[in-house]
């Protein structure tokens, strides 16, 4: 199996990640996809990665029809807003990468191509976007977390995605247990990325203060209970003190001071509609999913009452 054309469905910051990737290898036959006036915009504009802009190939989802391997980055909010053009782009041979770090974005794309289509993944990216710049670390990025849902092994399709990053920058990680790494992820998301959004306070005070920690703390077991209601369990997060700058500020803390809607539904509503299913009451989770709920509205201007 080799991988020869590739698409890419949304130009955030993970989107960005793989047009640089895929912008150093010149072999790679590789389009982002958009439509109307955003495909208008982002031929005109661009992306602005590191500080240098990138104009890739942008191609409507009925000329990228056919592709070897879809890559899925949109914002979680707008998933099923996309299900359509996936579709489109979708043809039985296209193996599919769901690029969205919760735990349902493949059961969303499921429900509009064969599901045997979906390889489950996960990325660890630590960058900044502002406005339509986006910044990271590519030496220091993890990257792309890959596994099939129900086998152990390196799969031939798996093994075709390993040799089409060898050929960039990229990174690839095969996970032999790609839902429960999932999983971890998503719990990590919860833990380290959401109170610090609702506090406005950088990422030491995780360690430098007993009550954040104690709200990081509590977030942390309620998505492991609802995991093991599930079967599935996974290793300690593994965060430290000295893993990130002092003031460093997640997605979702970033999204707040930018005044841009967050991807809060794809954590803590997630997990509540997860934790419903299993009788699970998640109080921690629903007190946070409501408070960047009213930041969101704050930041709309809905209490500007003066």
């Amino acid at each position: 199996m080799e991988i020869k054309t590739v698409a890419i469905l949304g130009a955030g910051a993970i989107g960005a990640y793989f047009i640089y990737g895929f912008s150093a290898a010149r072999d790679i036959d590789f389009c982002l996809v958009a439509k109307g006036e955003r495909r208008e915009r982002l031929q005109r504009d661009g992306i602005c990665i590191n500080g240098k802009i990138y104009k890739p190939d942008v191609k409507t989802p009925d000329e990228a029809k056919g592709v070897d391997l879809l890559l899925v980055a949109t914002k979680y909010n707008g998933l099923r807003d996309a299900l359509e053009d996936i579709r489109a782009i979708v043809t039985p041979q296209t193996v599919v990468l769901s690029l969205l770090n919760g735990i349902d974005s493949e059961e969303i794309i499921a429900s509009a191509i064969d599901p045997s289509q979906i390889v489950y993944s996960l990325m660890r990216i630590n960058s900044e976007r502002k406005g339509n710049s986006v910044t990271f670390n590519a030496e220091k990025t993890p990257g792309l977390y890959a596994g099939e849902k129900n086998k152990a092994e390196e799969t031939e399709r798996l093994q075709a995605i390993h040799r089409l990053l060898d050929k960039t920058p990229l990174k690839y990680n095969f996970c032999s247990d790609i839902i429960s790494e999932q999983w971890l992820k998503f719990t990590l998301n919860i833990a380290y990325n959401l109170p610090q959004a609702v506090l406005g306070v950088g990422y030491a005070s995780y360690f430098d203060s007993e009550h954040v920690g104690f709200i990081r703390d509590r977030l942390e077991e309620e998505a492991r209970k609802v995991a093991a209601a599930y079967g599935i369990t996974y290793g300690p997060l593994e965060n430290t003190r000295p893993r990130w700058l002092e003031k460093a500020r997640f997605s979702t803390l970033q999204d707040l001071e930018a005044k841009r809607h967050t991807e809060i539904d794809m954590f803590c509503k997630v997990l509540m509609e997860k934790a419903a299913a299993k009788g699970i009451a998640v109080p921690f989770a629903e007190y946070t999913y409501h408070a960047i709920k009213a930041l969101e509205e704050k930041n709309d201007g809905k209490f500007d009452y003066a």
